[in-house]
């Protein structure tokens, strides 16, 4: 005989995300009329590490794989948004301080912290929501494999894209050469992983990694798109637009006077996200997240085909390049935080050691000599 049903539920969550640099909420959910339901939200996951542009500490990373998890158990939530605290960056990557200062130069560690980061990135694939980028400025290296790693992704039109790896000692493998030939095609993510050249926010909707843009400058009381931005083929009253390029010349110089002039205001990107939520509220749940979960296998199969063995490698590659360029971009000068590529192809060609005075010739003049 079977056993009685209780009103007794079990709690699924291994533990409640805690971190000074991650923030957990519910906020009530919204019929497309903008009417609150009771009983029923939305999750909301906040990297909040302003002064470092959201980048996610070790620390962090543990907290948005349990936010994930609690978004992902909660009867009671609708959908998940993934976002940055203010209005710079929604996330630029790993903590360049931390990798710097701890882990380059421990292979054994940095394999432990990429089991972490892996967890995160799959977290996100496997929850059982329609997760929601927020992109509320920056999305650079890391932060941009993570936000590809979400289902749908709504932009603030002055948010920058892009990939930084090889620029920095390491290989956009976090996500990016996994997700950008599924999303952009073989081509565009050959340029975007490989030059590591930012692009706008324009752009990114033109390739088709976001669902929609909103403005979020306002000049005078009233939103304006980018100004930086030379806009072509335009769909509406704000500039939301299939293809972009940046301005060149005066017409830079008067972008950035406006911009000087205005204020950023994400009321647009909250109120895109609010109404992308409320018309997944009105959907049936299972066949939602069915629907999902098959729209996110391109994107998951070359995931967990490839994780592991990057993770082996980016270990190995903290003795080496990940070492000099997480050095050279933390402890370089604003302006200067890359090393001196030509001269390390010049050492390595001469075949010079990294065991020796390698690393410290090819960092940054303006802190080492």
């Amino acid at each position: 005989m079977a056993a009685p049903l209780t009103n007794t539920l079990h709690d699924h969550d291994l533990a409640a995300p805690s971190s000074p640099g991650v923030r957990y909420e519910k906020r009530p959910a919204t019929t497309p009329d903008g009417k609150r339901v009771p009983g029923l939200y939305n999750a909301w996951i906040w990297l909040d590490n302003q002064a470092q542009y959201n980048s996610y500490t070790t620390e962090m990373v543990k907290a948005v794989i349990l936010a994930f998890r609690a978004a992902s158990n909660a009867r009671d939530v609708s959908s998940v948004v993934f976002t940055g605290a203010g209005d710079k960056a929604f996330c630029t990557g790993g903590n360049t301080k931390e990798y710097a200062e701890y882990y380059a130069g421990r292979p054994q560690e940095y394999r432990q912290y990429m089991r972490l980061f892996n967890d995160m990135v799959s977290a996100i694939l496997a929850c059982d929501k329609p997760v929601i980028a927020r992109v509320n400025g920056m999305r650079i290296g890391g932060g941009q494999e993570i936000g590809m790693a979400c289902d749908f992704s709504v932009a603030q039109d002055l948010a920058r894209f892009g990939q930084a790896g090889p620029k920095h000692g390491s290989a956009p493998i976090g996500g990016a050469t996994d997700f950008l030939p599924v999303m952009v095609g073989a081509e565009r993510a050959m340029a975007a992983c490989v030059l590591c050249e930012p692009f706008s926010a324009h752009e990114a909707y033109h390739m088709g990694i976001l669902t929609d843009i909103t403005p979020a400058l306002k000049v005078d009381g009233k939103f304006i798109a980018n100004p930086l931005v030379e806009t072509q083929k335009a769909f509406d009253e704000f500039g939301r637009v299939a293809f972009g390029k940046s301005k060149t010349g005066q017409a830079l110089k008067d972008g950035k006077a406006l911009l000087a002039k205005g204020q950023v205001d994400l009321a647009l990107l909250d109120a895109k996200v609010e109404e992308l939520c409320a018309k997944m509220l009105l959907t049936f749940p299972e066949c939602t997240i069915k629907t999902v979960e098959e729209l996110r296998k391109p994107k998951l199969e070359a995931w967990n085909r490839n994780k592991e063995n990057h993770r082996a490698w980016l270990a190995l590659n903290m003795m080496t390049e990940a070492r000099a360029g997480f050095t050279a971009f933390n402890e370089g000068t604003k302006d200067d935080r890359e090393v001196d590529f030509v001269l390390l192809r010049q050492r390595l060609a001469a075949g010079d050691s990294w065991v020796g005075p390698l690393h410290d010739a090819i960092q940054p003049r303006g802190k080492h000599g």
